[in-house]
């Protein structure tokens, strides 16, 4: 290393310029620049008339998308990547593109707008929290934007079930969503029943696509808190998928009490997470989520391992098991009653 080299600003500049790029792949969905490009709209003047838009500002936007990594330009003409035409063409049935709608809404915002005071009092300075109450329609949009997102990490989920594939058994997916969590399970488990729980205005959603993907006569519906009703009993598994996080440990543990007293004898919890390393700084993306969560939430966060399992254990729990879900960010844990 040059001990006389100069310093360089260029991560701080990236970091602090980082939205524009958000913008630019936000517009470029929005004017499904994408879908266009794979229909054959080549040229600049193509794409704008098939998108509606001055050939000016396409020719800047796919410029900055091959700069970014989405398109390729080559004599003049853009095309779409492997990446790009996998989730970014509305035509392809991995289309991430209805992520944005959550990821970048105002409500997912408005937390990193006041990040400062969140950092000063320790949790989310929104007054009315969205993640947490029941009307919002924070949920229906991540439902319905975030199905695709979820996609791998729920068939690598179900191929951690380890049951026979004629095996009868009953699922409670808590705080379920979309429902592709419990619905990729009943796909390849014709004699599971699951049981959906969630928001009533979410849980339209996931009957949508217990429709779509033909489980609707074994899917059912509980629609309210998990905190407050009731689960019923005899579930072989529970899924707790991307929910623990929200909560301080206190709460987290209250709930896997109640979880623990729905389950058979020998039943398991599955639960999706980010779950950074000890050090919490490593692996990035999963270290990173604990920001999230200060912004969005009073008290959450990214638990280690080490935390979860001390939390299973005070539940009643006998015994956790921690998988990655490489190369996803987020970690399954299993753990067994």
């Amino acid at each position: 290393m040059n001990q006389n080299a100069a310093p360089s600003p260029q991560l701080f500049w990236e970091t602090i310029t980082a939205f524009q790029r958000s913008a630019a792949i936000k517009a470029a969905v929005e004017l499904e620049v994408f879908t266009k490009i794979g229909e054959g709209n080549k040229t600049e003047s193509a794409i704008a008339e098939a998108c509606g838009a001055q050939s000016r500002g396409i020719r800047i936007l796919c410029d900055t998308m091959t700069v970014m990594g989405f398109l390729t330009k080559e004599n003049g003409e853009y095309d779409l990547n492997e990446m790009s035409a996998a989730f970014l063409d509305r035509r392809s049935p991995m289309y991430l593109g209805g992520t944005i709608d959550f990821i970048l809404s105002p409500m997912q915002q408005r937390g990193f707008d006041d990040l400062t005071n969140a950092v000063r009092q320790g949790g989310s300075t929104v007054t009315e929290n969205a993640s947490l109450s029941p009307d919002s329609e924070m949920w229906v949009k991540f439902a319905r934007g975030m199905t695709g997102m979820m996609m791998p990490a729920a068939q690598m989920m179900t191929e951690n079930l380890g049951f026979d594939t004629d095996r009868k058994f009953k699922v409670l997916d808590i705080a379920a969503g979309h429902g592709i969590f419990g619905i990729t399970i009943a796909q390849k488990y014709r004699n599971a029943e699951i049981y959906a729980l969630d928001w009533a205005n979410v849980l339209h959603v996931a009957t949508e696509n217990a429709q779509k993907f033909g489980v609707a006569d074994r899917y059912h519906t509980i629609p309210g808190s998990a905190f407050d009703v009731e689960f019923g009993d005899n579930y072989d598994i529970v899924l707790l998928t991307n929910f623990l996080h929200h909560f301080d440990r206190q709460t987290c543990e209250d709930l896997l009490k109640k979880i623990h007293q729905s389950l058979n004898g020998d039943g398991k919890v599955l639960t999706l997470e980010f779950v950074p390393n000890d050090d919490r700084v490593s692996p990035p993306s999963e270290a990173m989520f604990a920001l999230v969560m200060l912004a969005a939430t009073p008290a959450g966060d990214a638990y280690t391992f080490a935390e979860l399992r001390e939390m299973f254990e005070t539940a009643g729990f006998s015994r956790s098991e921690h998988i990655p879900l490489a190369p996803l960010p987020q970690h399954l844990i299993v753990s067994m009653k």
